[in-house]
């Protein structure tokens, strides 16, 4: 049996549709003998954990009772992952193999890059902000008051040349082995957000590279529930996380 050279990692909660069509898109890959998918269930009560049992009995499946956050769920897998890359991605995903195996080829062809990822497109081909800067204050009233501001990233993102940002958005991020072995989990006191920045800032002060490949691209369907009401639970537990993650990096 061949190492695993990817482990694909995906939480999900009430996500049955998108489980689907995730799964149907990763055909490709799920066929190949280095590959591994990890799947972390955070409660879900709409049939997602009856769907795979009956259809894909053979994947790695966690359970969890209750909904204790993104990172805490990610670590479970991440814990488990044997892979040479740790492919977190978001279960509104549908994977491109071409993206995969490009991205794969650039981590193999770049020893020093610590996490990379890749463009991603909405279902009508709009390019989203899936590499960002700091999250400071600024930042975030301009994204709630001007969404449809250009990005910070916005000429690198349409061009073609792989770029380094200060992070990129957790729904993809493939993560060398020896990073996550270097720098360890992701930060649970991060419920939701910005865990995926904090992760990267992480990585480069440990000295690895964290870099965005806008060459290729998958489509995300991108679920924004704080944006939908960022006075919602789920937007107060985000703004509770930033607030501990300006204390933690003392940068507002």
């Amino acid at each position: 049996m061949k190492p695993v050279k990817i482990s694909y990692i995906v939480i999900t909660w009430n996500g049955l549709s998108f489980m689907q069509q995730l799964l149907t898109s990763m055909k490709q890959q799920l066929t190949r003998e280095d590959v591994e998918l990890i799947i972390v269930d955070n409660g879900s009560t709409d049939g997602t954990l009856d769907f795979l049992r009956q259809h894909y009995p053979s994947l790695e499946l966690v359970c969890l009772s209750e909904n204790k956050g993104v990172a805490f769920a990610r670590n479970i897998a991440l814990r488990r992952a044997k892979g040479e890359y740790l492919f977190i991605i978001d279960n509104d995903i549908c994977i491109n193999d071409h993206a995969v195996e490009t991205m794969e080829h650039y981590m193999d062809a770049h020893p020093e890059v610590g996490i990379c990822g890749c463009k991603l497109l909405s279902p009508d081909g709009e390019t989203q902000e899936s590499c960002k800067a700091y999250p400071g204050i600024r930042a975030k009233i301009r994204s709630l008051v001007r969404p449809s501001a250009p990005f910070v990233y916005h000429e690198q993102i349409t061009g073609t040349e792989p770029f380094e940002p200060v992070y990129l958005i957790g729904a993809c991020q493939m993560i060398r082995k020896q990073t996550y072995d270097a720098i360890g989990d992701l930060d649970e006191a991060i419920f939701y957000g910005p865990e995926d920045c904090d992760y990267c800032l992480r990585a480069r002060n440990a000295g690895w590279r964290v870099m965005y490949l806008p060459q290729v691209a998958m489509v995300h369907y991108c679920q924004r529930r704080t944006h939908a009401n960022p006075f919602n639970r789920l937007g107060l537990l985000h703004l509770k996380a930033l607030l501990y993650f300006y204390k933690k990096y003392r940068q507002v």
